[in-house]
């Protein structure tokens, strides 16, 4: 037990790797990092800066001194100075040269952008798994014909491979908006306090090629192709934006993919997993809650409502530069990454353990089957000699007579009604014919196989990114 706070997303929620990579450890020696391939950039265009100063600011990378950090931050008020100055403690031959012409923001914005570079490609492996583990279950179930809904009233019957399809494309959407983000993700480069780059400008004397291949150099020894060409002295806060604009559309997509598990659920058409010793309720010991997609639903909402974190803030940046982005972007960026981390663990673990129950669905498509054969039944018995005006009569009454009955409790005894009926001149085999649920379900089968052609070659395409290891805690 612990006497403080502690953030759910870390204890309960999201994975050891997206944690790891929002810790402090991952942070400090990323910054350290840049610190370094600026010293090796500044060197290599020939400022006066030794081997043994950069080895020895190599040599501490990792072996961060957090609590001579802790000591100057409480003196300076300022994180980016304390972290310096701990470092020149440790490198005290390189201290002269750390951190030369940059601004906090030279760290604390590259380190950012690469941390959640490596994020969305976290969430990138996660998305795949999910979409392969539907993929699975769309082709076992592309045929099984069901009930579809809408209004969540019963409706003309698709598939249920048909229906995780749906889900696929909704995951496919994410991916293609997730593969445009990464693509796009530039560094900021060292850019100075307003942008300008004038102190780097003064260390090489006023020759622009040496500043501009001093971020070029930088980018590439951190693997980045792209730099902002223009920035205050932040990245624009957009990037943030669009970031979390893309781990917002991923909880959307969960978020529809868990409620539609917690209505079949409640059918008792489709269930997620539950493990034998697994408690639905601390009352009702006979139940299986959702709790698992409910959870998604949960985290869902977190996600989509932080995304609008950093559309409030790049919106109320004042000019070059403000603070009020610190904070916020402190909580709201890591802890998106976090929950989103969580949705899709859910998501692979739930498509990957789903129980289908072939005989409820079938039920339910028996009981409503026969108000949506009576067209159907109309024209075959028209076709053998019926009177369509008549049949249609009959049918009208027969229909609302079964409706009434069902709902105050009986069966479903339309193709009683219509067999002890003269009128339609059928036979209980010819009615059986008509009433197969395959008669009804158009191209769901042939759509879903088309759509799951596409979605392998997808998967083959990323498929170094199949077989994550998901563990849910609880």
């Amino acid at each position: 037990m612990s006497d403080s706070y502690e953030n759910p997303l870390c204890k309960r929620y999201a994975s050891k790797e997206m944690r790891s990579l929002f810790s402090d450890d991952v942070k400090f020696s990323t910054w350290r990092k840049l610190w370094v391939a600026l010293a090796e950039s500044q060197k290599e265009l020939g400022l006066d800066i030794s081997a043994e100063q950069i080895n020895e600011m190599k040599a501490h990378i990792n072996d961060i001194n957090y609590d001579a950090a802790a000591e100057f931050e409480a003196e300076t008020r300022h994180d980016v100075m304390a972290h310096i100055k701990a470092y020149a403690e440790q490198c005290p031959n390189a201290k002269p040269i750390i951190h030369l012409g940059a601004t906090s923001c030279y760290v604390g914005d590259n380190a950012d952008i690469i941390i959640q570079h490596s994020a969305l490609l976290h969430i990138k492996k996660l998305l795949v798994n999910a979409i392969e583990k539907l993929y699975v279950f769309a082709e076992k179930y592309k045929a099984l014909p069901c009930l579809a809904f809408t209004h969540f009233q019963a409706a003309q019957p698709t598939t249920v491979g048909k229906r995780a399809a749906l889900w696929i494309q909704d995951l496919l959407f994410d991916l293609e908006q997730l593969e445009f983000a990464l693509e796009n993700m530039k560094l900021l480069g060292c850019k100075g306090t307003t942008g300008t780059q004038a102190s780097f400008s003064a260390l090489f004397n006023g020759d622009h090629e040496k500043v501009k291949l001093l971020e070029s150099k930088i980018a590439e020894k951190l693997n980045f192709d792209k730099i902002y060409q223009v920035s205050g002295q932040t990245y624009s806060r957009k990037v943030d934006y669009y970031l979390l604009s893309v781990l917002s559309g991923i909880a959307q997509s969960g978020y529809k993919f868990s409620n539609d598990i917690r209505l079949l659920s409640n059918l008792k058409e489709v269930e997620e997993p539950f493990e034998d010793k697994q408690i639905g309720s601390s009352a009702m010991a006979y139940k299986r809650n959702p709790m698992r997609s409910e959870r998604i639903a949960s985290l869902a909402r977190f996600v989509t409502a932080t995304a609008l974190n950093p559309a409030l803030t790049a919106s109320a940046q004042w000019l070059e530069r403000t603070l009020d982005d610190s904070a916020n972007r402190r909580i709201a960026i890591p802890e998106a990454f976090l929950a989103t981390d969580g949705i899709l663990s859910l998501v692979t673990n739930i498509a990957g353990g789903l129980t289908v129950y072939p005989k409820m669905i079938e039920k339910h498509l028996k009981e409503e089957l026969p108000f949506m054969a009576t067209e159907n039944i109309l024209m075959y018995c028209v076709k053998k000699g019926g009177d369509r005006q008549l049949l249609h009569e009959r049918i009208r009454l027969h229909s609302v007579a079964a409706a009434t009955a069902a709902k105050q409790g009986g069966e479903n005894e339309l193709i009683e009604f219509i067999l002890e009926d003269e009128t339609f001149d059928i036979s209980r085999h010819e009615l059986n014919q008509l009433l197969n649920a395959e008669n009804f379900t158009g191209r769901a089968k042939e759509q879903t196989e088309e759509f799951l052609t596409g979605v392998k070659t997808i998967l083959e395409k990323n498929r170094e990114l199949l077989g994550a290891d998901i563990e849910i805690k609880v």
